[in-house]
């Protein structure tokens, strides 16, 4: 985990955040598209992954309600933070690998990898705490990354 030497980290903000995508997550998981919304600041954006852009906590909480009871249905949501920087006393950025899964009867559905990605601006709103500002979530191509990293090696990433 990477904090920015700029400013004194603060345990307790790590765990709000935590807590915070902990909560988006079992939203998600429980089909509750409002939940979902109330993890999001009133001017948030949300870039999916197949690249649909939405605006405020209440049209992303909206337009996920129509997919958890679509095609989203009984899917489950596995997040796991790989970084979190802070940017000041109320911003940070929060690195996450995951992955959405459909899952038996009375089975808990068990990804294959953690293969996307998403980096998520989290801000603490005075008065209501840590809310998602933005997210943007990709999927993680590991072939064609190493091709990448096999013709150009100087774009490997450095690792932590």
């Amino acid at each position: 985990m990477t904090h920015s030497p700029l400013d004194p980290v603060h345990d307790s903000d790590v765990a709000t955040i935590r807590a915070l995508l902990d909560e988006s997550r079992a939203a998600w998981n429980r089909g509750d598209g409002s939940a979902y919304g109330r993890c999001f600041t009133q001017d948030a954006t949300d870039v999916t992954f197949v690249g649909t852009v939405y605006h405020g906590g209440p049209e992303i909480g909206r337009a996920h309600q129509s997919l958890f009871t679509g095609f989203l249905k009984g899917t489950e949501l596995s997040l796991d933070i790989t970084d979190i920087r802070f940017y000041g006393p109320d911003t940070a950025v929060v690195v996450t690998r995951g992955a959405v899964g459909k899952g038996r009867p009375k089975a808990k559905p068990k990804p294959k990898r953690l293969d996307k990605l998403a980096t998520y601006t989290v801000v603490r709103e005075s008065g209501a705490g840590w809310r998602i500002a933005a997210v943007q979530k990709t999927r993680h191509k590991r072939l064609m990354e190493a091709v990448s990293f096999r013709l150009q090696p100087e774009t490997r990433p450095v690792m932590r």
